[in-house]
């Protein structure tokens, strides 16, 4: 997966907020992932969760 195709995955997601936290719960998990995927975080192939702030 290419830096664009995640940055337009973050963008559809962040389109998706309804402001309420409980309804946004997955949406921003999902967003927290790719941004760790973005950034190198963590491998890009990796299935282990992030255990630092339990993501």
């Amino acid at each position: 997966m290419t830096t664009e195709e995640i940055q337009s995955q973050i963008t559809e997601l962040e389109a998706k907020l309804t402001g309420d936290m409980f309804s946004d719960m997955d949406i921003k998990d999902k967003i927290h992932n790719l941004k760790m995927k973005l950034n190198g975080t963590r491998p890009m192939n990796s299935e282990i969760e992030c255990v630092g702030c339990g993501s």
